[in-house]
């Protein structure tokens, strides 16, 4: 609002006309019509001077209405739209809500929909799935905790849906998706554009417009399982049971699996329930032992279609033949994952010495492997270099795995291998000393697709940090660097030495001054490279 009043004509007519509006929907959006105006006023008496003009002075206005109209108007420094004021006065009466959803325009539909929801408005949700006009029903996106009422009446609305041999003409529905998505959606109904990414903008308007001639059964849910508190496995439960009891008209899609929690039984209960083939991503979070991954394993292994597989600290040895034992039922499964792309492994206790036997198993090229937090000999560091799998590699993570003791040469091997195809390269805390990087400065400076490097908590010296600079001033897609604080920062003792860090920092930006391409380099001190703990909370840029 710069200078010029609300323009309210666009949703008064847009789709409506006098004799199909309602004369109580018309008085519910022109109650927020004024609260609009009088915010616009305000905003304009706060701009000229302060305090603004007093609500008890402004004519028209009863003193109940004042109040309400005043806690509104002053809570918020920005006025919200005239159609979310609309969409919360017209929910505050529900049974008018819903005798007016057959005449509501298509823009009305969302804020509504969001007023209802998070006031809890059942049967307004209810009546309004029934007759929702797009073809997706983004739920998940204002599900911060799942409450089972409002699901209860999204649910009873797609019951009464789906018992109907003719549907409502206004009905679209065909996806109602429980994910953590579809932010964008409401972003963009509501208004709030500064928080819509431009490739989105006509997202909505665009899927909807296209699939309105499909038909409506089956119809597709998407939920993505997180298997971590008792509400949220109550809640799983009670949605696929429903799903279950319906399985000739929905659909279920879940894609993404979440395991936190440590009930086994509560996870083989829900997961019966699900088709596991469907599953693209599994993120494990069982911080157990070796044995508890291998019982899950049998899971894991029917989830064909598995692209990306995250898998948490797993505690155990394989010297001790019952976790060896374990490691073979685990690996065996991997053997099925016939379209694996992206493998994640934090602090996998039982690969060191046994990475070969688990790059064995993998049937499909990989994007992404990170192996953190963990210890790895030679031998595995050789095998990863040998592994024909790894020769599209985009992503390489060795965070946290100590180098130190390694030829210097067998790092620059592996990524000999990659250099084609490597975008990220992560070696955070590895111990790499001079030696090390200096041995990988011209396989770096030949890795043409690399966007981001990292090498942070690694004790290295001015001297190799200005010839590294100068390596990878050709690559042209490198759009983010975070180095460590030379060596020459620290004392004997490992003390950081702020001002000499300073001064450091400012020599290697006269160098890259010097070398003339805009670079993106940060230069911290965190992690310490002689601890690992953050020194810091933030990374310090050198500019």
């Amino acid at each position: 609002m710069e200078g010029t009043g609300p323009n309210i004509s666009a949703l008064l007519l847009n789709g409506c006309c006098e004799k199909v509006f309602r004369k109580n929907i018309l008085k519910a959006v022109l109650e927020a019509t004024q609260v609009l105006s009088l915010t616009f006023f305000l905003e304009q008496q706060r701009v000229s001077c302060w305090p603004p003009v007093s609500l008890l002075t402004l004519p028209t206005w009863s003193s109940s209405n004042q109040d309400s109209i005043q806690r509104r108007v002053m809570s918020a420094y920005n006025p919200p739209r005239l159609v979310n004021l609309a969409a919360m006065s017209l929910v505050r009466d529900e049974a008018l809500a819903i005798s007016s959803l057959e005449y509501l325009p298509m823009e009305l539909y969302p804020p509504l929909f969001m007023a209802a929801f998070s006031g809890r408005h059942s049967e307004t949700l209810k009546a309004m799935v029934q007759t929702w006009p797009f073809a997706r029903l983004p739920l998940g996106g204002l599900m911060q905790k799942p409450h089972q009422g409002t699901i209860q009446a999204v649910l009873g609305g797609l019951d009464v849906l789906l018992a109907q041999k003719v549907h409502p003409r206004r009905c679209k529905l065909q996806v109602l998706d429980l994910r953590n998505t579809g932010q964008d959606f409401w972003n963009i109904w509501s208004g709030n554009m500064n928080h819509v990414s431009s490739s989105s903008l006509m997202a909505p308007v665009a899927e909807d417009m296209s699939r309105t001639k499909h038909p409506l059964t089956p119809l597709v849910v998407y939920i993505e399982l997180c298997l971590k508190t008792k509400t949220s496995i109550k809640f799983l439960t009670y949605l696929l049971r429903w799903v279950q009891q319906r399985k000739g008209s929905i659909h279920l899609c879940c894609k993404k699996i979440k395991i936190i929690s440590r009930s086994k039984e509560n996870i083989k209960k829900i997961l019966s329930m699900v088709k596991l083939n469907c599953v693209q991503e599994v993120e494990l979070s069982l911080n157990q032992k070796l044995s508890t991954l291998a019982k899950f394993s049998s899971l894991l292994g029917k989830m064909r279609n598995v692209q990306r597989l995250f898998l948490s600290p797993i505690h155990g040895s394989v010297a001790e033949e019952q976790d060896h034992q374990a490691f073979l039922q685990f690996t065996s499964q991997i053997l099925r994952l016939q379209h694996l792309q992206d493998l994640h492994m934090e602090g996998p206790a039982f690969l060191e010495g046994r990475l070969n036997q688990m790059l064995r198993c993998l049937k499909t090229s990989l994007y992404n492997i990170s192996i953190t937090n963990c210890l790895l000999t030679e031998s595995d560091l050789t095998h990863l270099s040998q592994c024909r799998n790894i020769c599209q590699l985009k992503g390489l993570n060795l965070n946290g795995v100590t180098l130190t003791n390694f030829r210097p040469e067998l790092l620059q091997v592996l990524l000999e291998k990659v250099a084609g195809t490597l975008e990220e390269l992560d070696l955070n805390l590895c111990g790499i000393m001079d030696s090390h990087l200096m041995a990988i400065l011209p396989v770096l400076s030949s890795c043409s697709q690399l966007r981001v490097l990292s090498i942070c908590g690694n004790l290295i010296s001015m001297a190799v940090l200005e010839s590294l600079l100068c390596h990878t001033d050709g690559l042209s897609d490198l759009s983010l660097e975070l180095y460590p604080a030379p060596r020459e920062s620290y004392s004997s003792l490992g003390i950081l030495h702020q001002e000499r860090l300073a001064q450091l920092k400012a020599e290697l930006w006269e160098i890259l001054t010097d070398l003339g391409r805009p670079r993106k380099i940060w230069v911290s001190p965190s992690p310490c490279p002689y601890c690992g703990d953050d020194m810091c909370d933030h990374l310090s840029p050198n500019a």
